[in-house]
């Protein structure tokens, strides 16, 4: 190679370089907070949530002490909610929550994680853990932020997990049953009794408790929830068929004894 050719190769080398550190600091130049929030606003509005939980991120990343940037992080988590990628979401709300305890929204924060829960809830026939931890995120936030206006909607969520959870019960008690594993049915059934009474699977929970008792010749037992059940819930279809399944003295005593057995659920839950 000549001399003319060696000087040529390096002036081209070094106007490479020279390209190559122009383009890298421009890369490397931080975009305004604001313009990033705008992108991220924008992807949002076409529903391009990947892309918006990515500049929200960018804002916190390059602007952590803005005015912006809590906000961004908060709307991150948001992004990854509404394109369900919930697991992302409650990390990043449990990040934001540790960060900003004090912060006028942070009640919005715990919602939106118990709204992650929530959403993944399954059928009862399948696992329930996300169910425990939507009631667990549900009563953070109405225990913490009672007058949180989300605090109202976390109560009827609740109670919709609740009968979820309860009704994951009466199948598993159903399934003892058809069985003929009494005992294990009854456990069952006691506990929607026990910590479910607001729910609508207590009528039935007792109806099968009659079932149980009746199977297994306890009449006695099967004779004072089958007046639980009368008492509370007279007109329900399943007090009549509990009333079917009583021979007719028990029937009578029925009749015979209404001031004498106790007719609250919680008698039920007493030890003998």
């Amino acid at each position: 190679m000549t001399f003319r050719k060696h000087l040529l190769f390096a002036l081209s080398l070094c106007l490479l370089a020279a390209c190559s550190s122009k383009d890298k600091k421009e890369q490397q130049e931080p975009a305004p907070a604001d313009t990033l929030y705008k992108k991220a606003a924008d992807a949002m509005e076409a529903e391009n949530y990947k892309e918006a939980t990515k500049f929200f991120d960018e804002v916190e990343r390059q602007h952590p002490y803005s005015a912006l940037s809590s906000r961004a992080q908060l709307m991150a988590a948001y992004s990854s909610y509404l394109d369900q990628r919930y697991e992302e979401a409650i990390v990043a709300l449990d990040r934001y929550i540790e960060l900003h305890p004090g912060a006028p929204d942070v009640d919005y924060a715990f919602y939106l994680k118990a709204m992650s829960y929530y959403e993944q809830i399954s059928d009862v026939r399948r696992d329930q853990a996300m169910t425990v931890e939507a009631l667990k995120a549900l009563n953070t936030l109405i225990s913490r932020f009672p007058n949180s206006e989300h605090s109202r909607d976390a109560e009827l969520k609740r109670d919709l997990v609740l009968d979820h959870l309860s009704g994951k019960e009466m199948e598993v008690g159903r399934y003892y049953l058809n069985r003929g594993h009494i005992n294990s049915a009854i456990n069952r059934f006691r506990t929607v009794i026990a910590h479910f009474q607001t729910t609508t699977h207590v009528p039935e929970a007792l109806h099968r408790l009659v079932e149980c008792y009746m199977t297994l010749g306890l009449e006695h037992e099967a004779l004072q929830v089958a007046m639980v059940l009368g008492h509370n819930y007279p007109g329900s279809s399943w007090y009549e068929r509990s009333y079917a399944l009583l021979t007719p003295e028990l029937r009578k005593k029925m009749q015979d004894d209404r001031g004498i057995l106790s007719r609250t659920v919680d008698s039920l839950l007493k030890p003998d």
